[in-house]
């Protein structure tokens, strides 16, 4: 999240982020197949989680990397990572002002932040900055051509589009925005990135679905179905595998 305004969005107590949470096992379990899958057999000396609130996908890391650090700019979700996940380390941090050194982070992953970012090139900018020329960083875009949205517009914008309702923008609330991924490749190949592998994550994101589908058959669709969808970038989140040209 790349400016005060984004992270003071969720210092108030009227977003729980963790409790935001409740009720979202299939997504947060497929945020999780993905993570496993880009990164199986691989281990690092130091993994970043930019933005990552309190922390949900941080522990995660630990599996491949040595040690984790959670830059988020958030107070608050600062401190409920401290009560939840107190071993983590954090510190607090813009995705576009991160307090490392040039090429010093062997992994770099940015989950449920591109949402927030109209013009993400500053904290793309940032990942490539810190990010080790032998590293990987992952990316997940909030995808605006996933195919519900192409029923309804077959042509997709290129540009980021706002997805509140008219009601709701204003000038001091957080964006909320879905990316071409597209224009997303083009920004990253821009600051020296590239993609060398893509997955379609939370292909089954309903709400009828998951009253009528038992979460565990939902969950072994969604493992076949993140490499399998890929290529058209059906879901609604897409991963992005990446790596220094």
């Amino acid at each position: 999240m790349g400016d005060t305004k984004r992270a003071d969005f969720y210092d108030g107590p009227a977003h729980d982020y963790l409790r935001y949470w409740d009720g979202r096992d299939y997504e947060n379990a497929a945020e999780r197949i993905a993570l496993d899958r880009l990164l199986r057999g691989q281990h690092f000396a130091h993994a970043v989680d930019v933005g990552g609130g309190y922390g949900r996908l941080s522990t995660q890391l630990y599996r491949y990397a040595d040690r984790v650090t959670l830059a988020e700019p958030s107070t608050r979700q600062l401190d409920i990572a401290a009560r939840v996940n107190p071993a983590l380390e954090t510190v607090q941090a813009q995705a576009a002002d991160l307090p490392f050194t040039d090429g010093s982070v062997d992994l770099v992953t940015m989950i449920r932040v591109m949402h927030h970012l109209p013009d993400p090139r500053p904290e793309l900018a940032e990942i490539a900055r810190v990010l080790d020329p032998i590293g990987l960083a992952i990316l997940e875009v909030a995808n605006l051509g996933h195919f519900r949205n192409r029923l309804r517009h077959p042509r997709t914008p290129a540009g980021p589009v706002d997805i509140r309702s008219p009601e709701n923008r204003h000038d001091d609330e957080i964006p909320f925005v879905n990316h071409n991924v597209r224009t997303v490749r083009a920004q990253l190949a821009e600051v020296g990135l590239s993609v060398e592998r893509t997955l379609s994550v939370s292909n089954f994101r309903s709400a009828t679905l998951k009253k009528l589908v038992p979460q565990r058959m939902l969950l072994r669709l969604e493992r076949a179905a993140q490499p399998t969808l890929a290529p058209i970038l059906f879901g609604p989140s897409i991963f992005l595998l990446l790596r220094k040209h």
